[in-house]
């Protein structure tokens, strides 16, 4: 039975189906979860949730370019208040510990994404430009650090890039299957930064 939610304006019933639809992902699965349980979970008809996003595949989209935005917001206030950006790059790694941090969220929703690509040319084009987006901000953090020496100018801004997001997709992997505990997380983060201050 679906438990009716209280009237809210179309945006705000828009970003309700988002933060709804992010939760469910984030617990389940793109593949496993339905547009009908996404609907009930936030106290509307599917028919609503159909006014609001075309299909299942447009509300995850949504849905990632929403985590996205709260990330890069995150970690723009972790710059603005560090003394260089390789400061604000270990305070960004250390303040996501909760699988509710947008940063994991992120990374949840980028493999539930991957398994699905192979099958949606679509969903791949976006997940590619995407994952550039999120690359090139991250690139452009270290090479801020590099020209403020905080960070080794030898290191390869955009190979760093890289390494970071499969470091984030690690530990969303280790968290998930139990594979890595919070210790091992902040022992490979303690030897990246150690790596690009060297």
């Amino acid at each position: 039975m679906t438990i009716a939610a209280p009237r809210m304006a179309a945006a705000e019933r828009r970003q309700h189906l988002i933060e709804t639809a992010i939760r469910l992902f984030t617990d389940g699965s793109y593949h496993g979860t339905t547009t009908a349980e996404i609907a009930r979970a936030a106290g509307v008809s599917e028919p609503i949730l159909y006014r609001h996003f075309a299909s299942k595949r447009d509300l995850y989209l949504a849905a990632l370019e929403h985590v996205w935005a709260k990330a890069r917001e995150g970690w723009e206030r972790k710059l603005d208040g560090a003394p260089d950006a390789c400061a604000a790059i270990e305070a960004i790694g250390k303040g996501h510990v909760s699988v509710r941090s947008p940063r994991l969220q992120l990374a949840e929703l980028w493999v539930q994404a991957l398994s699905e690509a192979s099958e949606d040319p679509e969903l791949r084009r976006h997940l590619r430009r995407h994952m550039r987006e999120v690359h090139d901000f991250v690139a452009g953090l270290i090479r801020r650090g590099q020209e403020q020496g905080a960070i080794a100018a030898e290191r390869d801004a955009n190979s760093e890039a890289w390494i970071m997001l499969a470091g984030g997709i690690l530990g969303m992997v280790g968290r998930r299957v139990g594979l890595l505990d919070d210790a091992e997380l902040g022992a490979i983060r303690a030897a990246r930064l150690a790596w690009l201050r060297a």
